[in-house]
């Protein structure tokens, strides 16, 4: 399905690459270091598919937190995982594997899904900064403008033109013609792929720095810009209003700066040649896709009393809803031994 999806994608260039096979070469031979991580990379993933799964049936479970502000933070959820699925499942096979290898097929999905991933995060969280600026800024007039039908509209909008976009960019990295076949990282990146090429790709770089203007620069601008804005609007507000404001705002802050750091480290990495350690290396590889999907969900259930009361909740429900029926079914089983006898 992928096969056909990305050969519809990129046309008949990419059918005359199927067979090509890209070799990694950060990875070393299977050691102490390659299974110490692999161990960690394993935990943490895990842990980031059940603490998203979990925030996203909570939102769905409870109707008291069907509302723009936790929409958002589901779609965000849908996206870290998108995020590391995409990436860690063949990390953590090449880490146990003699062979590190892939395919030029998944390699171009991993780029795809790799930044899909990021700019639709950026979009997520812009998204929730215009919320809670709407919020603060705006509380009499906030129903009237954060309607279903805007924000259905703002989710397509948030999904539908970073896809195309990158498809495209997608499309025009796979047009190169390769001469190595060798990629010194963990996984697939749009740099690392471009420089397989034999020729230069100017107007793929000035793509990419237009992509890189409309879905970071830009957004980033809107969240400081929408923040100074909530500054002032809370300065000028009561005591109990300017915490109530903190309060609303820091899950959101968190979870922005900790993504931008996440993407800086990671743009750092892949664009200037650092000499770094082998373990420092590995680490710059996986943060960006290993630590805000883990992050997002622990910081929201943690710092949102929302979610934390809406977890606590459905708790408290299924305990009781156990205990019920571990009494109805004792009951049961006492009348049955009464009527025998």
């Amino acid at each position: 399905m992928w096969n056909a999806f990305v050969s519809l994608l990129l046309g008949k260039m990419i059918l005359q690459s199927l067979n090509i096979t890209l070799v990694f070469t950060s990875y070393g031979p299977p050691g102490a270091l390659n299974y110490g991580v692999f161990v960690i990379s394993l935990v943490v993933y895990l842990t980031t598919v059940f603490a998203n799964v979990t925030l996203m049936l909570v939102i769905c479970l409870d109707t008291s937190l069907h509302k723009p502000m936790y929409i958002f933070l589901f779609n965000l959820a849908i996206n870290g995982l998108i995020g590391s699925s995409s990436v860690l499942p063949k990390i953590l096979e090449n880490l146990i594997d003699n062979i590190k290898e892939i395919l030029y097929i998944d390699c171009i999905l991993q780029v795809f899904f790799i930044n899909v991933y990021a700019t639709c995060a950026y979009a997520i969280l812009t998204l929730m900064a215009y919320d809670r600026y709407v919020s603060i800024c705006k509380p009499l007039q906030y129903h009237n403008i954060m309607t279903p039908a805007k924000i259905r509209l703002l989710l397509f909008i948030v999904y539908c033109v970073p896809i195309c976009s990158l498809a495209l960019q997608v499309y025009f990295t796979s047009r190169l013609p390769m001469c190595r076949y060798t990629i010194n990282k963990l996984f697939c990146d749009n740099l690392a792929v471009v420089n397989l090429s034999c020729v230069k790709n100017t107007w793929g770089d000035l793509y990419g720095i237009c992509l890189v203007l409309i879905f970071v620069v830009l957004p980033l601008t809107f969240v400081i810009l929408s923040y100074v804005r909530i500054l002032f609007v809370s300065l000028k507000a009561s005591v109990s209003a300017r915490k109530k404001a903190l309060k609303t705002c820091t899950p959101h802050l968190i979870t922005f700066i900790n993504f931008s750091l996440a993407s800086l480290f990671s743009v750092i990495y892949n664009r200037f040649n650092i000499s770094l350690s082998k373990e420092v290396n590995v680490f710059m590889s996986i943060h960006f896709i290993l630590i805000p999907p883990l992050l997002h969900p622990l910081i929201y259930g943690i710092r949102t009393k929302e979610i934390s009361n809406s977890i606590t909740k459905i708790f408290q429900r299924k305990i009781l809803a156990l205990g019920f029926n571990l009494k109805t079914e004792q009951r049961c089983n006492d009348s049955l031994f009464i009527s025998t006898k």
